[in-house]
């Protein structure tokens, strides 16, 4: 099955510092990314929505910086699974943090994905007070 690689960015009014434990911990996703956030061994997180289990491995950590998660069991040879990275950004010019979202998955519906990353982000600002 072809992979769409969804890249799109959001402006938020708070320090990576703060914004970081949401991208990157259990409790912190379970409040605006996922319904139920469980962590198991091996930098493995269970991503529950709708009473549905998706098990990512955390593939990629840099403190205040990034996150990337690789779903497991999203492509038939596992050399193309589904994947997510959030990555926080300042603007040297503005001191403005931004936050890309780098979604690669089967969806390749532009307008679905961008609808479900602005829901995503409104859940974020509302919790942050961006």
């Amino acid at each position: 099955m072809e992979k769409y690689k969804f890249v799109t960015e959001f402006e938020l009014r708070s320090s990576p510092k703060v914004l970081f434990p949401y991208i990157s911990t259990p409790s912190g996703l379970e409040q605006w990314f996922a319904e139920k956030v469980t962590v198991l061994p091996d930098h493995r997180f269970d991503f529950q929505w709708d009473g549905d289990s998706h098990i990512a491995k955390q593939t990629g950590l840099r403190i205040n910086k990034a996150v990337r998660f690789e779903f497991e069991n999203t492509s038939e040879n596992d050399l193309d699974n589904n994947h997510l990275e959030l990555k926080l950004e300042v603007s040297d010019l503005t001191q403005t943090t931004f936050l890309r979202v780098t979604d690669y998955s089967a969806n390749k519906d532009e307008d679905e994905l961008l609808s479900l990353w602005h829901g995503f982000m409104d859940n974020l600002k509302e919790i942050v007070g961006s």
